[in-house]
């Protein structure tokens, strides 16, 4: 048609383009250089072009176009010159695009261009709904074949069609046979021939609705309408409106299953126990509270029940000498520590009280000096039981670091016990008698009873809201260039926040800040980006006094954060473990104090679950945000607007790949970004003060968290329940299980191991994905095998299944091998008599010896003297002679001459 072509490319490329309108009869009267781009996929782009243009010389496309300048679909405008001259001076409406073909059921959306620029602002503006993905063909800083390539695989693998043909024309490709490995004939994908069979469900009332739902959704207004009968324009405007009030019911039900809050209930416990144990207890207390009157009537509780308490008073939070006095007390029977009493902020480690820093020192001197006895620690209104009841955050710290040590040390773990700050005689009896508990470990002990900590279901849904929050005026975001902090800045200018504070210790210097603010100002927002060390006073000062009056701050969300290094607490310093507390305890104090009793719309504090159920490695981070929980309980206390959300792992900047993966495996997979932010804003809508967010799969995650010791956090939980619940075998008890074992006791001890063997190496070979059960190799270790805590406790309920033995989740750990694991099978289906069981425990154990042996250093050996006292231990066996003196093991020796000296002495080489 008429008019004038804008061509844009490298000026070669533009000027081949020209050339090709001009053949084609078409005048291209301009030439805009605008973009240097060359690539030798150009051709097929090229390709690509004129096929469109000879689309438009026809008049309306035979394939349908959404524009960006209308946000619609098109027909002939195409061919309009005008309707180019606006596509060049107007807005680019790429959003409302996307969000046509989202509603029109598209869900893989490719990006043909030289870098993944739409395909980010796709993902960023959470369009095309949670199922769609948005592919780049070409990659900055990639090679450019191999992206396509990867591109092409991609949209394959989502089931975009492929001419496969076409792809590999010309390039000299041929069929060829999968190779196996030697020995091995294995099926490759294909499934061997006349197993695939066809089933046609039946139409239930529930398909129905759903195919209804899907016709809605992802048909056109004129097509739908078409099917109904009624005129098209009537289905204009409800047509949108339905899909997307659909698509938000689905996801405010998914996200309403990721809601849960911390409950409080109470368990009966008998304060006439006496315990018959006889030891020590040791009384862990500040030396500036020594003569504090709750540690009297806490001693005098204890001594009244018939325990002896001594007194451990510690000064400073000086782990090695701590260790040593530790060593000096024997048959300690328990440590209950009173240390949190002394909440003076640290002079040097400003985020952490003295009663925090010296908690965290105790339970490292313990592991220090392996002292074997429980440690029970006690807190001072930690927690906000009751409603309005406030809460101490120096003393919350002690509970979050709690949650961690349960994971870590279970077995010298004993628990918190949050009391009032005035402890009388009955509160302390029942302090002692909640000591006792079977199991519990997260204990308040208010107005006479003992309460328990459970989490409990909390559904959005039936919570109404309050209000219809709107950001207005100035939002500050801490860690606002951050993963999630750039989330949030996202979500609130899509609500039209009227201006954004973001900071970060970088600033406008942080990787992506610029891109960032340039997609918000393109949406409308003004925004500030300042650099600021939220854990310094008087820049938190500085900061607020620089936002102008006209803009005053009406709402926090403070999401930054500094994640600790991943290691037990026995391996982390002091100055670690501050270190997260500044940004997360330290800038939310700060900005509670600066702030005072300004009225604010909102005050959100960005906490975890680590805080609630614990994290494996991560003690100092639980801490920090258990104290942000009790920062909003206590801000709500006197009156203040606070929500603090202890979320779980998000799929935005919290964690990798890799990491990914494996909270998947344990059941909590990263949440997506979108429908957590949606979430965050319904509850603002609610003005809930405290909540749990997590993905949690409790079928996969309860069994691996109650894998060392009952957790009762999740007792309330009646999926949590059923999933550590022991279960029977599929054909119930006295059955099968019963039959092996009357099997078993009828054959010879060579034959009952064999089959024992054939049956954990079928079900370990299962877990693992092999082909068949002879190619694993029972020797080696479930280790080295690859089995992790979810393979340990899958396989532990296949056994037990199939055996009717109640084995416990730590079977693999407790039994190296699958060797080991069948012979400890066989011994509990097949009990033989005691001097059979000793001489297979004794040789376990030097099984075990041996091992152990092996990691020990050479300058060990030495300075234990470990060759003497083997030594001595095998002149004790019956019928052993004594050595003579040249067949003794010098004290000298190494540790192959202690290792030849075994097998010597014992008959094994």
């Amino acid at each position: 048609g008429p008019g004038s072509v804008v061509v844009s490319g490298l000026e070669s490329e533009a000027v081949r383009i020209k050339a090709y309108f001009g053949a084609e009869g078409r005048k291209a009267t301009r030439l805009t250089v605008s973009h240097a781009f060359h690539s030798p996929l150009m051709e097929p782009m090229l390709d690509g072009f004129r096929a469109v243009a000879r689309e438009v010389s026809y008049g309306a496309p035979s394939v349908p176009v959404v524009s960006t300048l209308t946000g619609t679909v098109v027909s002939g405008e195409l061919s309009d010159p005008e309707y180019w001259v606006r596509h060049v001076r107007e807005a680019v409406r790429f959003a409302d695009a996307v969000r046509v073909l989202a509603d029109k059921g598209v869900t893989t959306f490719v990006e043909l261009g030289p870098d993944a620029v739409l395909t980010a602002m796709g993902r960023q503006a959470g369009q095309g709904g949670e199922d769609s993905e948005f592919i780049p063909t070409l990659r900055r800083g990639h090679e450019e074949a191999a992206a396509v390539v990867q591109a092409v695989a991609h949209a394959h693998c989502r089931g975009t069609g492929v001419d496969w043909a076409a792809f590999f024309a010309g390039r000299g490709a041929r069929r060829v046979d999968l190779p196996t490995y030697a020995f091995q004939r294995s099926w490759f994908w294909r499934d061997p021939e006349g197993t695939v069979t066809s089933v046609i469900a039946p139409v239930t009332p529930d398909a129905a609705d759903t195919a209804a739902w899907n016709a809605l959704e992802h048909t056109d207004a004129d097509t739908l309408a078409a099917r109904l009968g009624v005129p098209a324009p009537a289905l204009g405007d409800v047509l949108p409106a339905l899909a997307h009030w659909r698509r938000r019911q689905r996801e405010e039900i998914r996200t309403d299953t990721w809601c849960y809050r911390v409950d409080w209930q109470p368990v009966p416990v008998d304060t006439d126990h006496r315990p018959t144990a006889e030891g020590t207890w040791l009384l862990a207390v500040p030396a500036t509270h020594a003569d504090d009157p709750r540690v009297r009537v806490l001693a005098e509780e204890l001594a009244a029940r018939g325990q002896e308490t001594v007194r451990l008073e510690v000064a400073e939070p000086d782990r090695a000498a701590l260790a040593d006095r530790l060593r000096t007390y024997t048959r300690v029977t328990g440590v209950l520590s009173l240390l949190a009493l002394d909440d003076r902020p640290h002079p040097v480690l400003r985020s952490v009280s003295y009663g925090t820093a010296c908690t965290a020192t105790l339970a490292q001197a313990l592991n220090d000096a392996e002292t074997p006895a429980p440690l029970w620690c006690v807190t001072f209104r930690a927690a906000a039981v009751g409603d309005g009841e406030t809460a101490e955050p120096a003393q919350a710290a002690v509970w979050g670091m709690g949650a961690a040590l349960a994971l870590e040390t279970p077995e010298t773990w004993g628990g918190v016990v949050d009391v009032p700050d005035t402890v009388d005689a009955q509160t302390a009896r029942l302090l002692c008698a909640a000591l006792t508990t079977d199991g519990e470990d997260q204990l308040a002990v208010r107005d006479g009873r003992v309460l328990a900590r459970r989490m409990v279901r909390s559904p959005l849904a039936e919570h109404p809201a309050v209000r219809d929050w709107q950001p207005r005026g100035t939002i500050l975001v801490t860690g606002g260039t951050g993963g999630i902090g750039a989330q949030v800045a996202r979500v609130l200018s899509s609500r039209g926040v009227g201006h954004l504070l973001l900071t970060s210790r970088r600033g406008p210097d942080a990787e992506g800040t610029a891109e960032l603010v340039a997609e918000l100002a393109a949406q409308g927002t003004p925004v500030t980006v300042e650099a600021c060390d939220i854990a310094d006073r008087d820049a938190v000062r500085r900061l607020l006094a620089s936002v102008p009056a006209d803009r005053p701050v009406t709402a926090v969300v403070h999401a930054a954060g500094v994640m600790q290094r991943i290691a037990p607490l026995p391996e982390l310093s002091l100055a670690e473990f501050a270190a997260v507390a500044d940004a997360k305890v330290a800038g939310a104090r700060h900005l509670d104090e600066l702030l005072g009793d300004r009225s604010l719309d909102a005050f959100v504090l960005f906490s975890s679950g680590a805080a609630v159920w614990g994290s494996t490695g991560q003690a100092a981070y639980g801490s920090a945000n258990a104290a942000l929980d009790a920062l909003a309980h206590a801000r709500r206390a006197r009156g203040a607007t606070a929500t603090s959300i202890a979320w779980g792992p998000w799929d935005t900047g919290m964690v990798d790949a890799e990491l990914a993966d494996a909270l998947d495996r344990i059941g909590t997979p990263p949440m997506a970004s979108s429908p957590a932010l949606e979430a965050l804003c319904r509850i603002l809508d609610r003005d809930l003060t405290h909540l749990v967010v997590a993905d949690l799969d409790w079928a996969r995650f309860a069994p691996v968290y109650a894998m060392a010791r009952p957790r009762p956090l999740i007792a309330a939980l009646p999926e949590a329940r059923a999933a550590v619940a022991p279960r029977a075998s599929a054909t119930g008890p006295g059955q099968d299980h019963t039959d092996l074992a009357q099997r078993l006791k009828a054959m010879p001890r060579a034959q009952q191991d064999r089959i024992t063997l054939e049956l954990v190496r079928t079900h370990v070979a299962q877990l693992l994905g092999y082909d068949s059960p002879t190619a694993l190799d029972p020797a080696r270790t479930f280790t080295d095998l690859g089995f992790d805590s979810v393979a340990a406790v899958d396989l532990k309920t296949v056994l037990s299944a199939a055996t009717g033995l109640e084995l416990p989740a730590t079977v693999v750990f407790d039994h190296a091998t699958p060797a080991l694991l069948a012979v400890h099978v066989r011994e509990r289906l097949c009990p033989q008599d005691a001097g059979d069981s000793a001489l297979m425990a004794a040789l376990h154990q030097l099984d075990w010896l041996g091992e152990a042996l092996t990691a020990l250093r050479p300058e060990d050996v030495e300075r234990h003297r470990i060759p003497g006292r083997l030594q001595a231990l095998t002149a004790k066996l019956p019928g052993t002679r004594q050595s003579a003196p040249d067949e003794q093991l010098a004290d000298d020796a190494s540790l192959g001459d202690v290792l030849d000296f075994i097998d010597k002495e014992l008959g094994l080489s």
